[in-house]
C-alpha cells in the first residue's frame, strides 16, 4: 500500500484520510487527537477501515470539490455510474459560532443506470486495542468496545443496515447516504439533511477559498495546500496541526515516530506565516 495516496476531509475539529478507491483508512473521534475509529493505515490486519466495494468492470478516479475539502470518488461501469463525496460539516451558525459536529458523512449520487457495491464497515474504537462489536438498532448501526474503557459510536444510513453489517451488495437507484458520528442523534438524519449538510459545507469552504488571492502560476496547488493547512486547524484554540496521522516511522523500524496531530510551535509558525500572507489574517489572531 502507498501510505502517501491518501485524500483529507476533515472540519477543524477531526479529520479523515480516504484512499483512491474510496476507504477510510484513517480516522479519529470526536477530536483529531482521539483514539482511532479506522487505522488500516497502521495495520491493514486490525486497524479497521469503511470500505467501498465495487466489481473488477468498474473504473475508479478521484477528485476534490473545486476550492473545497469535499472529496468526490467516482465508480463506473459502462451506463452504471455513481459518486461518492465524502465531507466533514462545517458551516456558520447564527451570531460567530459553526456547526462542526464529530461526524463524517458519506453522500452517495446516483448518476445513470443501476451500479452496485458493497460496504465493509470494520470500525475498531480504541486504536484496536480492545474488540469492538457492532449492533443494529431501530435507528442506527452502533458499535462499541469496553475492553480497555467504554467508547461507542454511531451509523445512521438510508441503505437497510443488515446490508451494511453482512456486506451485501447494494443497488443504488437514487441518491443515499451514510453518517458516522460519535454522537447519538436527536434529530434523526435523512438523504435530504445529508444533502444540505453537504451544500452548506461545500458554500462555507468556497467562501474561504474566495479569500485566498488567485496566482498566475500554481494557484491550484496554493489553493489546495491552503484549504488543506486551514482543515488542520483546531477550531477550539486556533492551534495548526503539524499533520492528521500518528505512529508512522520516518524510517521502519527506528526511533523517529512522532504524534503529529498536536501543535509544534515551530511547524504552526511558518503555517501561520504563509497562510496570513494568503490573506487569511483571523488565523493568525486565533493562533496568537
Amino acid at each position: 500500500m502507498d501510505n502517501l495516496d491518501y485524500g483529507i476531509i476533515g472540519n477543524c475539529r477531526s479529520a479523515a484520510l480516504v484512499s483512491k478507491t474510496g476507504s477510510i483508512d484513517w480516522c479519529c473521534l470526536p477530536e483529531f487527537d482521539s483514539p482511532s475509529v479506522f487505522a488500516k493505515l497502521l495495520d491493514e490486519e486490525i486497524g479497521g477501515s469503511f470500505e467501498i466495494h465495487v466489481d473488477a468492470t468498474y473504473s475508479i478516479s478521484q477528485k476534490y470539490e473545486s476550492f473545497t475539502n469535499i472529496l468526490i470518488t467516482s465508480f463506473k461501469s459502462g451506463e452504471n455510474h455513481f459518486e461518492i463525496h465524502d465531507f466533514m460539516p462545517r458551516y456558520r451558525k447564527e451570531g460567530n459560532s459553526y456547526h462542526a459536529p464529530p461526524e463524517l458523512i458519506r453522500y452517495f449520487k446516483h448518476i445513470s443506470g443501476a451500479p452496485k457495491f458493497s460496504v465493509l464497515y470494520d470500525p475498531k474504537l480504541e486504536y484496536a486495542i480492545g474488540k469492538t462489536e457492532s449492533f443494529i438498532k431501530k435507528d442506527f448501526i452502533a458499535s462499541l468496545t469496553h475492553d480497555v474503557k467504554f467508547d461507542t459510536i454511531f451509523l445512521y444510513t438510508s441503505f437497510d443496515k443488515e446490508t451494511i453489517v453482512n456486506n451485501k451488495d447494494i443497488e443504488l437507484n437514487e441518491d443515499g447516504y451514510i453518517l458516522v458520528g460519535y454522537n447519538e442523534k436527536l434529530l434523526l438524519p435523512t438523504t435530504d439533511r445529508a444533502y444540505l449538510d453537504l451544500q452548506n459545507t461545500k458554500v462555507y469552504w468556497l467562501n474561504w477559498s474566495n479569500l485566498t488571492p488567485t496566482y498566475k502560476k500554481f494557484n491550484e496547488e496554493i489553493s489546495r495546500s491552503a484549504l488543506t493547512l486551514k482543515l488542520l486547524s483546531y477550531d477550539k484554540t486556533g492551534a495548526v496541526l503539524a499533520a492528521a496521522t500518528t505512529s508512522l516511522p520516518e524510517t521502519i523500524g527506528e526511533v523517529r515516530n512522532w504524534d503529529y496531530r498536536f501543535c509544534w510551535i515551530r511547524d504552526a509558525s511558518m503555517v501561520i506565516k504563509v497562510v496570513s500572507e494568503l490573506g487569511h489574517k483571523n488565523i493568525a489572531r486565533r493562533y496568537l
